[in-house]
């Protein structure tokens, strides 16, 4: 098609990349169908674009692959994938449009996870800084009582005074004089 660059072909390919484990296709139907089941199932928690968009890539490859798998020769679960794309000069590989989305997903994925972005769109360095902070004011607080139950101690603590046997002690009724 474009020389070197981009060949087209139509490659029935029995396994997994490379052709690898074509006599167990069956455990990439299960993979591939629980690999859909928790994207499926993570999305509704999701508040970030940016992992909307990851997963929603990731989820089409996955679903293409797996329909090959469903639908194709020679049957369920071990059909076959349709593999078109050769880019010689980059790898001696064909692949399909199913793996562009695959492996662009996983490396996004791990582009977000270094990088730190939540599902719920706020980054892992904002919850370390609220947390952080959430330590200083607990310890703060616990602080703060403590010195306020040290004050309080000593406020309702009364004075302590030497009692002689002539001086009457407080609170007690003064002696009657002229016994």
């Amino acid at each position: 098609m474009l020389g070197e660059f981009l060949q087209l072909y139509y490659v029935r390919n029995p396994g997994a990349a490379f052709s690898l484990g074509s006599e167990v296709t069956w455990i990439f139907t299960i993979a591939l169908a629980v690999v859909a089941g928790v994207i499926v199932w993570k999305a509704f928690g999701l508040k970030s674009r940016l992992w909307a968009v990851v997963l929603g890539c990731l989820l089409g490859g996955v679903l293409g692959n797996l329909s090959d798998r469903l639908f194709r020769e020679p049957g369920f679960p071990v059909g076959h994938v349709v593999d078109m794309i050769s880019m010689p000069w980059m790898m001696p590989a064909i692949f399909n449009v199913a793996d562009v989305f695959i492996v662009t997903g996983m490396i996004s994925v791990a582009l977000l996870v270094v990088v730190g972005l939540r599902f719920d769109g706020t980054r892992e360095r904002d919850h370390q800084l609220v947390q952080t902070e959430a330590e200083a004011e607990a310890a703060a607080a616990v602080e703060a009582t403590d010195t306020d139950d040290d004050m309080v101690d000593a406020a309702d603590a009364a004075p302590v005074r030497k009692v002689d046997d002539d001086t009457p002690s407080e609170g007690a009724a003064p002696a009657a004089e002229g016994r």
